[in-house]
């Protein structure tokens, strides 16, 4: 069979499933395409013009490079279609983004038909996608004195691709549709059993919300010709828990607009809002898309007289609505007054200026943010090569300066990697500027989308300013199921071959490694001034200052190494007291939370960066802290350390590196090799005194303060997400903290979990060592409910068989995971055993495995929210719970939470994770502008 008939099979099984044809990316099905269009008789012509024009991906795939050849062909007129007029050509090419369509653009701009170049140019002077090899062909020609060269950079200094663009419309009509109440997960936009589709748009668009949500979002379409859907968080925040572009996606998909009438399911501009916002990375994910994100504040906290906020019977605050946006409400936002405002405009309900900053509307205008983050670096090119200053189109990057105000963790990190600052005044949090990125991340289930959107901007190669990347495949680890037999390889192929490290290689060269990514970038952060950007919203490292993001901001910064945000405010989190001997870290981190609550009544963690006095933990330890602060709805953590502990840091990162080399992972850039050369670079410049661990200035300016009291955490603490509250808003979500005693020693546990980001080799220890004990106390160990136990990377299990206590888990394990046979389905019962399952997200992810429907899981994991790793039965509601490693073993033997005394004798004697504040402060030398 040809590959056209092949994929005449596919269309016909995806017309069974409700989908249209699946864009064409591959250059051989293109070619086939291409030849029947020229066929004047061939039965398959008119479908072939279809696809060809509708239907075959832009940027940098393989079919794009076949169709930008074909349109010069018609351009030239060595090929005549009738359908396809020389302009038509033009116009095709105009929508096809860079890569191999700028290619034949400059070639057609530099020929010899006069009429030709002149369209070529007018056509180049529309695009921003270019690199540097087109760059230097139009700065070549323009020093060879050609004038179609001169013209288009003059237009590019002008900004002409921005300018000319339509402004931002004045009013924009909505009309509501309530997604949830409460803190909307991205898990309800793209869920994460999905996450195999997300690179096939209309496809994953189906999973969005329910089918019967997109029926009303359908209707209120046809209802309100003209209007746009504003999907909503009431009493919520709509975007928390992971980044999710494809969330964003199918927002769009229902909800937004076509990009291009020429390339099928990539819609932008959607409309999305929360009473309490949009969570911060989901914020820059609908900035990529030109899209809009309201924060409604349409339910407020009832007050008394004395301005205190009135609580309900559950200690929480009584909110009363102050207007309503129910599903149907229509409503207007004015992007100029920067206003929400009833439907005849006579009110105004909320101001909106944060959703219309001036460098949000540049995104609006130019149909997202890629285009802003390429043209500015279009103009400025344009504008050296003639020798000329640019011409002040874009917003000018926030410079905020404060004389005589010291500077935050963050704000130091943020003066070191800044780019094209004016001034060489320090700034402050507020300053919206670019910066260099350091570290990029990306992940399995998000990677597909980021290579897709790699192709799309048209990028090769990795930026050469990024020291690392790496390429995890830790969120399809559990099942080596056909979706990921079919997915990982090709995605690893494609970013081996862009330049990342990568978890597997795609010659088979080195031993697959499903480690989980947050764990790998924690190792390769190899400096505490770095910035790190990665797809996955628990991108948070305990060096330096991470940010989860969306596959789009990942693949910009893989492409451009460059990334453009505000400084964030920061709160500050000190420690005082004693740990208690019986207690976990993670105990601690629960606990942060719920003193927090307690001391300021919000969450100030919302939006900012936490920095952490944690000073005496390890990376491995202290990053348990900064990865739970992706569910405190932080926008990034930063750990201030001792020079001590950063440098043990360091060379337990060295050392993990050099395994990552030995098993033949480095590149032939050196990349890995370079990271270990850098981390010797920092440790010298900390024992020399020349540049210290990391510090804030004395004067340094927080949005608030947290002090941590540790006499205070006397028994372990589990996070709730309360599903049978009677307040949906208050379901789901990490604010409900509650101590073990709580449950009375009775609450029935269905399953354990050890396993995740939020576990390192002492979590793995804690298992054995409370595994030796309670035989030891009892004669033997029986469990009550299954224990599922995923070591987070395979340098953990490799230590730990070193050791001596990977052994002891194997004496007590039923199942133990074979990389040679890895499993091809997911387990969808369990026996009350201990499961040692492969390294990765396993449960966590909630894409593969599973509990049982329905059932009360104990985890060490981040995720309780609805589905992710549960389920709901018909009869009762899945939950997952988190905690401890200790509560989560015994839990799983005692088929129950324990009692303290319970507790208390099974820890007795077992090395768990301590934390002692720093005895004294860390050296703080003055900044000087870092």
């Amino acid at each position: 069979m040809s590959l056209y008939e092949n994929y005449l099979d596919e269309i016909e099984t995806r017309q069974i499933q409700g989908l249209n044809p699946k864009p064409i990316d591959d250059a051989a099905l293109l070619s086939e395409i291409i030849e029947q269009i020229k066929d004047l008789d061939n039965k398959h012509r008119a479908d072939s013009l279809k696809h060809f024009i509708y239907n075959t991906l832009p940027g940098t795939t393989s079919a794009a490079g076949v169709k930008a050849q074909f349109l010069k062909e018609i351009i030239l007129g060595s090929a005549v279609v009738e359908e396809i007029t020389p302009a038509f050509a033009f116009e095709l090419l105009s929508h096809m983004k860079g890569g191999p369509s700028i290619e034949v653009l400059i070639d057609l701009a530099f020929g010899d038909d006069a009429g030709i170049t002149k369209q070529a140019a007018e056509v180049l002077k529309t695009q921003v996608f270019l690199y540097e090899a087109d760059m230097d062909r139009i700065k070549s020609a323009f020093e060879a004195g050609n004038p179609i060269a001169k013209d288009i950079l003059e237009s590019y200094a002008k900004a002409e691709f921005f300018t000319k663009l339509p402004d931002v419309d004045e009013e924009v009509e909505v009309v509501t549709y309530i997604a949830a109440e409460g803190d909307i997960s991205t898990d309800l936009l793209s869920p994460g059993n999905q996450a195999h589709s997300r690179s096939d748009r209309e496809l994953h668009g189906k999973c969005m919300i329910s089918e019967q949500a997109q029926k009303e979002i359908e209707a209120l379409k046809l209802q309100h010709p003209g209007k746009r859907v504003m999907l909503i968080a009431e009493k919520g925040t709509m975007g928390v828990g992971s980044s999710r572009m494809s969330g964003v996606n199918n927002v769009a998909l229902w909800t937004g607009k076509q990009a291009s009438p020429y390339v099928p399911f990539v819609n932008i501009a959607p409309v999305v809002a929360g009473t309490n916002g949009i969570s911060p990375i989901f914020l820059t994910t609908v900035d990529v898309t030109g899209g809009i994100g309201l924060n409604l504040k349409n339910w407020v906290k009832k007050v008394d007289e004395d301005g205190k906020p009135i609580l309900n019977n559950d200690g929480n605050p009584v909110l009363e609505q102050k207007y309503s946006v129910e599903t149907g409400t229509v409503l207007k936002i004015n992007s100029k007054k920067k206003k929400l405002l009833s439907e005849d405009g006579s009110e105004e309900l909320a101001d909106v200026t944060a959703s219309f900053t001036p460098q949000k509307v540049e995104f609006m205008k130019a149909g997202g943010s890629y285009a802003i983050v390429f043209g500015k670096k279009l103009q400025t090119f344009a504008a050296e090569t003639l020798g000329v200053e640019p011409a002040q189109v874009f917003a000018p990057s926030k410079e905020v300066s404060i004389e005589g105000q010291g500077l935050t963790a963050v704000e130091k990190i943020f003066n070191k990697n800044a780019l094209g600052v004016a001034s060489d005044k320090p700034l402050h949090a507020g300053s919206d500027v670019r910066v260099k990125v350091n570290i990029v991340g990306s992940q399995d289930t998000t990677g597909l989308m980021t290579s897709q959107e790699l192709e799309a901007m048209a990028a090769t190669v990795i930026s050469p300013t990024v020291d690392g990347a790496y390429q995890s495949g830790c969120h399809t680890a559990s099942v080596w199921d056909l979706k990921a037999q079919a997915n990982t390889p090709k995605l690893m192929a494609f970013m081996n071959k862009f330049g990342l490290i990568t978890g597997r290689d795609p010659k088979d060269v080195y031993h697959p490694m499903t480690d989980v990514i947050h764990k790998v970038l924690n190792d390769i952060t190899v400096d505490d001034g770095d910035i790190i950007i990665g797809g996955d919203s628990h991108t948070r490292m305990s060096k330096g200052v991470a940010f989860g993001a969306d596959s789009g901001t990942v693949a910009l910064a893989l492409a451009t190494g460059e990334a453009t945000m505000p400084i964030p405010e920061s709160v500050k989190v000190t420690f005082k007291g004693t740990m208690a001997d019986w207690m976990d870290f993670r105990d601690v981190v629960h606990a942060t939370q719920a003193q927090m609550l307690k001391q300021h009544g919000d969450n100030v963690f919302q939006g900012r960066v936490i920095e952490v006095h944690i000073g005496t933990l390890l990376a491995d330890q202290a990053f348990t802290f900064t990865d739970w602060t992706a569910e405190m709805k932080a926008k990034a953590s930063i750990c201030i350390s001792n020079d001590e502990t950063l440098i043990g840091s360091l060379e337990l990162a060295k050392s993990r590196i050099q395994v990552m080399i030995d098993k033949g992972m480095d590149n032939a850039a050196g990349t890995l090799q370079g990271l270990i050369n850098k981390a010797d670079k920092r440790i010298a410049e900390i024992r020399s005194g020349e540049k210290p661990a990391l510090t804030p200035d004395d004067n340094a300016k927080y949005f608030a303060e947290v002090v941590v009291d540790l006499d205070e955490i006397v028994e372990p603490m589990i996070a709730d997400p309360d599903v049978n509250n009677a307040d949906p808003s208050r379901r789901y979500t990490h604010d409900t903290i509650r101590p073990v005693s709580y449950y009375g020693g009775e609450k029935k546990v269905d399953l354990g979990f050890v396993g995740s980001c939020m576990v390192h080799k002492g979590d793995m220890k804690i298992v054995a060592q409370m595994l030796k004990n309670l035989e030891k106390a009892k004669g033997k160990v029986e469990f009550k409910a299954p224990l599922v136990v995923a070591a987070p990377t395979y340098n953990i299990i490799d230590e730990l068989k070193a050791e001596g206590d990977w052994s002891v888990l194997e004496k007590y394990s039923g199942f133990e995971f074979d990389d040679g046979a890895p499993k091809t389905t997911a387990r969808t019962e369990y026996e009350n055993i201990l499961y040692l399952e492969r390294p990765g997200c396993n449960l966590c992810m909630g894409n593969q495995e599973k509990a049982e429907k329905g059932d009360t899981v104990l985890a060490t994991s981040t995720r309780l929210f609805q589905g992710r790793v549960v389920a709901d039965s018909e009869t009762k509601k899945g939950e997952s719970l988190l905690a401890s490693t200790p509560v989560v073993v015994l839990s799983a033997i005692l088929g129950r939470t324990p009692s303290m005394d319970e507790y208390k004798q099974a820890v007795e004697g077992i090395d768990l994770t301590k934390f002692a504040p720093p005895l004294e402060k860390s050296a703080t030398s003055r900044s000087v502008h870092f």
